[in-house]
């Protein structure tokens, strides 16, 4: 077993912080409009098939 993997990702782990409250809303923002975004879409491409 190669230790020296194991060292790396918990020096990651150690690495990363938890994001403020301000970081954290900004990426659910983002995420949630890409998610609107990629629905509307969807429905864009199924009302067009539907009137073909």
């Amino acid at each position: 077993m190669d230790f020296e993997i194991i060292k790396k990702a918990f020096r990651i782990i150690a690495i990363a912080k938890k994001p403020d409250n301000e970081e954290f809303s900004k990426i659910a923002k983002i995420t949630g409009a890409e998610m609107i975004g990629i629905g509307i879409i969807g429905f864009i491409i199924l009302l067009i098939f539907e009137y073909l």
